[in-house]
């Protein structure tokens, strides 16, 4: 049984940044393409990035691009994300996901997810 686990969430003032991380065990991920998600209250989940098992290729909302970099260690088997210049409507729970196989982004058959980790900016 493959878990997710997130970690890093928090509340920071807007501009700053947060390093989310999570961590996969259970089996290797290392062939899985990987993402994040985030859902703010009363809105539906929405994906925020992604990255290919090789890392390879990335994917960005375009709301985060610039800001956000999302990248993987298939030898630790864990994805990072890591999250500037924050803006108080990113306040959301944000979700690991891992999907194989691969079809395109945003992932769209995610297999696992994590629990989430609540990221709060304050104005």
């Amino acid at each position: 049984q493959v878990q997710l686990v997130e970690s890093g969430g928090g509340s920071v003032q807007a501009g700053g940044s947060l390093r989310l991380s999570c961590a996969a065990s259970g089996r290797s991920l290392s062939s899985y393409a990987m993402g994040w998600f985030r859902q703010a209250p009363g809105k539906e989940r929405e994906f925020v990035a992604g990255i290919l098992w090789s890392a390879s290729s990335t994917y960005y909302a375009d709301s985060v691009k610039g800001r956000f970099t999302i990248s993987r260690d298939n030898t630790k088997n864990t994805l990072t994300l890591q999250m500037n210049s924050l803006k108080p409507e990113e306040s959301a729970v944000y979700y690991c996901a891992a999907e194989f196989p691969f079809s395109r982004f945003p992932l769209r058959n995610v297999d696992y997810w994590g629990q989430g980790t609540q990221v709060t900016v304050s104005s």
